[in-house]
């Protein structure tokens, strides 16, 4: 009874993590706040299974599919890079997208932390 009720615990845990929808990355182009992480999950398992690498170009974001290249352009100095969606975030209330340190030196956004961008899904 007890691996029941955790069982049953666990599963409602998950249903409330997948409340956001995956969308459709054709079209997409959004405005808004990136952040970027680093440090801290270098090694830690993403959502999609592989190994954070702060090294890489990377990003989270909340629904788009895992895979899904986009181009985040910083609109506050016009530095942009291409990076894959492989992670789920930013767990920040009114954050876009978390990109990876790498992705952040090439956005030019190191020193504040935090940058107004515009995030394109690209068609392979």
């Amino acid at each position: 009874m007890k691996r029941l009720l955790s069982a049953c615990a666990l599963l409602s845990l998950l249903a409330g993590c997948a409340s956001n929808d995956i969308i459709d990355p054709h079209g997409y182009d959004k405005t808004g706040t990136a952040s970027y992480y680093g440090a801290k999950h270098q090694g830690k398992r993403t959502a999609s299974g592989e190994r954070f690498d702060k090294n890489s170009l990377t990003a989270a974001h909340r629904q788009l599919p895992f895979g899904t290249r986009v181009k985040v352009t910083n609109l506050n100095n016009d530095k942009s890079c291409v990076v894959r969606i492989n992670d789920r975030g930013p767990h920040t209330r009114g954050r876009l997208i978390d990109v990876s340190h790498a992705a952040a030196v090439r956005l030019g956004m190191i020193g504040s932390g935090t940058a107004k961008v515009r995030v394109q899904a690209l068609d392979d």
